[in-house]
C-alpha cells in the first residue's frame, strides 16, 4: 500500500494516514501468525474506532499486515474458557458491540481482503461499507462456524441476508462452505475482486466517490420478507436433514429458526443471535467440534514444510488409489510422474484427474496448468528426478519388494521412499532395500481428493529423519499427518475392521442391511457399515481381515467369503450386500413393515470398534488419546460430534461401556472380550 504517516502504534493494530486522508488500519496479531479476533483485539479495534471517529478522517479502510490472509475468525481458544451460557453471551455481546460501531461510522468504510476471510473475519467485513477483495486463488471467504457446532454470532446472520439474499447467505451458513473472490462479486458479497494492482486505486475510488452501499434486489430481497420465510425455512430444514441430524448437529436449525423468526427487527435479531450462540457454544456438540478443530490443528503442526523441499513427486502404480494420490499431488503444485505399464490405466487417471480440477479449480487456464504438472510415465525416468517416490501397486510382498529393488538404485541421495501398503508390515517389505530405515508408510484413504488424513507407518528402526521428511510432505499436500506404528491394519484399518465384520455377522444372523445401517447413521456415522463395505470393495475387506484374523484370532464372517467366491465385490461389481445401479447409486432396500431391530445392534458394532481403539492405544499404535481420536475421525468418519472413540468413553464412563462389553461377551462370544487397555490404566 501507500507510503502513509504512521499515526499511532498500537499492540494488535497499526493505523496510517494516506496522501488522501484515508485512515489505513491494519492487523497484525501479536505473537501470532495469524489474525484472529480475541477478546484483546476487539477491544483494541472499539477503542481506535472511537478516535478515528474523533479525528474525522475521509474514509477508513481496514487490512491485514500479515502475509497469511485477513481474519481467520474469532479466537477458538477463548471458547474453552467460559464458565457459564451467561460468560458466552457477553462474551458474543461485546464483540457484537464493535462491529456495531464499526457499522454506525459516519465515513465510507472498506474491507480489504487478501487470503482467508472467514468467520468473525467475514462478519467484520461484512460490518463495513464496502469490501475489496484480491482475486487470487488464496482469498477465500466463507462463514464456517456450523463446523465447530455453533453459527455467526458477531452480527453475520444479521447483516448478510439482506446484502445477497437469503438463498446464497443461508446456504453459506449453513454448510460452512468457503467461496473465492470472484463468486464473491458475482454474489455480491465483495463489491470489486480485482488483482493485486488494481486493490488500492478501487479502495481509494470507493472511499472519494462513497456509493450508495450494496443490497439485495428484486425476487431475492422478497426471500427475506415475513410471508416467504416459513416457506423457505421448510425447504432449509429438509435440505439440512438430508446430511446432518438435529440431535447430532442442532446449529444449523437453531440458525434457521433464529432468521425465520426475527429477520425484520435487526436489533432484536442481534440479541437473540448471540443467546443462541451462547447455549450451543456451551454444549456438548460444539465442545467437541471444537476439540476436533484443536485436534486437526495438532495433526497440522506435526509437519513442517520447512523439513522436505519438494517439487517432483514419482508415484507408481495407476490404479484407482495411486492415480488419486498423483492427481492430488499434482492439484498442490507438485511435478508428478505416474508410472504404469498399462497404457490405458495411466488415460484414466489423466481422465479422473480432469474430472477433479474440473471440480476443485473452476477456471480453465488453472485446469490446464494442474494437467500441464500431471505427466504419464510408462518407463519411470521420473525417478532419478523425484524428491518423493510413492509405491500404490496391488498388495504383493514380492511384487512390491521387486520394484523396490528396482528404484533404490535410480533414487537421487535423499528422496523419501514410501510405500501405500494398507496392511503389509514395513519390517517385510524392506528387507530387500540395502537401507531398509529408509521405508516410509504414506498410507492414503479412499477418496483421496475427499479423506484428509495419511498414516505416517514406522518401524522401531525407521530414520527419524525420514519420518519428520514424510510428515512434513503432507503439510505441503494439505493433508493431516498421522504417524503410526508399524503393525498389522496400522490404526484405521485396525478399529474399523471389527465393526464392519460385526456388521456383517448381523446381516449373516438376518439383521436387514438397511437396520444396520440405520442403527449405525444413528449413533452418527456419516455412512452404515454395510454401506461402507461394498463401497471399499467386500474383496479388499476379506483381505484386510484375513490378514488381520492371523494376527488377532478375528473370525471371519462366511458370508463374507461366500460374497467374494461369487464376484459380489460390491458397488463396483453392481451387486454386494445392496444392488447398484449403473450409476453407482445404491438400490434402496426399504425394511419390511414393522420391523423392529434387536436393542443390541449399535452395542454390538460400536463397543467391538471402540474396544479396538483402546487396544491400539495401549499397544502404542498411536501415542496418544488425542492422536487416536483424530485419527480416527479424520480416517474413519466417526461421529465427529461425540469427539472421538475415547472422549466418548471419557463422556460415558468407563465402568458404563466396560459393562456393556462384559454383558455382550457373555451373549454373543469371546469377540466381545474387554482389551487389557481396560484395567491396566490405559483407559481412565
Amino acid at each position: 500500500m501507500p507510503e502513509n504517516r504512521v499515526v499511532e502504534h498500537y499492540k494488535h493494530w497499526r493505523q496510517e494516514r494516506d496522501e488522501h486522508d484515508i485512515a489505513w488500519l491494519y492487523i497484525d496479531k501479536s505473537e501470532a501468525t495469524t489474525n484472529t479476533l480475541s477478546a484483546d483485539v476487539l477491544q483494541e479495534l472499539h477503542d481506535i474506532l472511537g478516535e478515528i471517529q474523533k479525528e474525522r478522517p475521509h474514509g477508513l479502510v481496514i487490512t491485514s499486515a500479515k502475509a497469511s490472509g485477513f481474519i481467520a475468525g474469532a479466537d477458538i481458544k477463548e471458547f474453552t474458557t467460559l464458565g457459564s451460557q451467561k460468560d458466552a453471551e457477553d462474551l458474543i455481546s461485546r464483540g457484537q458491540a464493535v462491529l456495531d460501531r464499526l457499522a454506525a461510522m459516519d465515513m465510507p468504510t472498506v474491507a480489504l481482503i487478501r487470503g482467508f476471510c472467514l468467520g468473525g473475519g467475514m462478519e467484520l467485513a461484512l460490518a463495513c461499507r464496502y469490501r475489496v477483495a484480491e482475486d487470487s486463488q488464496k482469498t477465500k471467504l466463507g462463514l464456517p462456524e456450523v463446523k465447530l457446532g455453533i453459527h455467526p454470532g458477531f452480527g453475520g446472520s444479521v447483516r448478510l441476508p439482506p446484502l445477497v439474499g437469503a438463498p446464497a447467505a443461508m446456504d453459506m451458513m449453513l454448510t460452512g462452505r468457503t467461496i473465492n473472490a470472484r463468486a464473491a462479486k458475482k454474489m455480491g458479497l465483495v463489491d470489486y475482486a480485482l488483482p493485486e494492482r488494481r486493490l488500492k486505486e478501487a479502495v481509494v475510488a470507493l472511499v472519494q466517490n462513497s456509493p450508495a452501499p450494496a443490497h439485495v434486489h428484486g425476487w431475492k430481497a422478497w426471500t427475506n420478507h415475513k410471508l416467504v420465510r416459513p416457506w423457505l425455512a421448510k425447504y432449509l430444514r429438509k435440505q439440512v436433514s438430508a446430511k446432518a441430524r438435529a440431535d447430532h448437529y442442532p446449529a444449523p436449525y437453531a440458525l434457521i429458526d433464529l432468521w425465520q423468526q426475527h429477520m425484520d427487527d435487526p436489533r432484536r435479531m442481534m440479541r437473540e443471535e448471540a443467546a443462541s450462540v451462547a447455549q450451543l457454544v456451551m454444549g456438548d456438540v460444539a465442545q467437541n467440534l471444537v476439540r476436533v478443530f484443536f485436534l486437526q490443528e495438532q495433526m497440522k503442526g506435526l509437519g513442517k514444510k520447512s523439513e522436505i523441499d519438494v517439487k517432483h513427486v514419482h508415484v507408481v502404480g495407476g490404479g484407482v488409489m495411486g492415480g488419486d494420490i498423483a492427481a492430488w499431488c499434482a492439484l498442490s503444485g507438485l511435478t508428478v510422474t505416474i508410472q504404469d505399464r498399462n497404457v490405458e490405466a495411466l488415460g484414466r487417471v489423466i481422465k479422473r484427474a480432469a474430472d477433479l480440477y474440473k471440480k476443485k479449480l473452476k477456471q480453465p487456464r488453472a485446469i490446464q496448468e494442474a494437467l500441464d504438472r500431471l505427466i504419464p510415465d510408462i518407463r519411470g525416468e521420473g525417478v532419478p528426478r523425484a524428491d518423493v517416490v510413492i509405491e500404490a501397486i496391488f498388495e504383493n510382498v514380492e511384487a512390491k519388494q521387486g520394484l523396490y529393488q528396482e528404484l533404490e538404485p535410480r533414487m537421487k541421495p535423499g528422496a523419501l521412499l514410501a510405500t501405500n501398503t494398507s496392511s503389509i508390515p514395513l519390517e517385510v517389505l524392506g528387507t530387500v532395500l540395502s537401507d531398509p530405515n529408509r521405508l516410509v508408510g504414506l498410507h492414503f484413504f479412499n477418496p483421496v481428493a475427499m479423506m484428509q488424513l495419511v498414516e505416517i507407518v514406522k518401524t522401531a528402526t525407521t530414520d527419524p529423519d525420514v519420518v519428520r521428511k514424510a510428515t512434513a510432505f503432507c503439510r505441503h499436500i494439505d493433508r493431516l499427518p498421522l504417524p503410526v506404528k508399524s503393525a498389522p491394519g496400522f490404526l484405521v484399518n485396525r478399529v474399523l475392521m471389527p465393526y464392519l465384520l460385526e456388521a456383517v455377522t448381523l446381516e449373516e444372523e438376518g439383521v436387514p442391511a438397511a437396520a444396520i445401517d440405520k442403527a449405525a447413521l444413528d449413533f452418527g456415522m456419516p455412512m452404515g457399515p454395510i454401506e461402507l463395505a461394498d463401497t471399499v470393495g467386500l474383496d479388499i475387506c476379506l483381505s484386510v481381515a484375513k490378514n488381520l484374523a492371523e494376527q488377532f484370532n478375528v473370525p471371519v464372517p462366511k458370508r463374507l467369503e461366500a460374497m467374494v467366491e461369487a464376484k459380489k465385490l460390491g458397488r463396483k461389481s453392481g451387486e454386494g450386500f445392496y444392488n447398484y445401479g449403473s450409476d453407482g447409486k445404491k438400490v434402496a432396500q426399504p425394511l419390511p413393515q414393522n420391523y423392529s431391530a434387536a436393542s443390541d445392534i449399535t452395542d454390538r458394532m460400536m463397543m467391538r470398534f471402540i474396544n479396538e481403539a483402546v487396544a491400539c492405544l495401549r499397544e502404542g499404535i498411536v501415542e496418544n488419546p488425542e492422536l487416536l481420536d483424530g485419527g480416527v475421525i479424520f480416517g474413519t468418519g466417526f461421529a465427529p460430534f461425540r469427539g472421538g472413540p475415547m472422549r466418548y468413553v471419557e463422556k460415558q464412563g468407563r465402568e458404563v461401556l466396560l459393562r456393556k462389553l462384559n454383558e455382550l461377551e457373555q451373549k454373543h462370544g469371546e469377540r466381545f472380550k474387554a482389551d487389557a487397555g481396560w484395567g491396566d490404566g490405559t483407559v481412565k
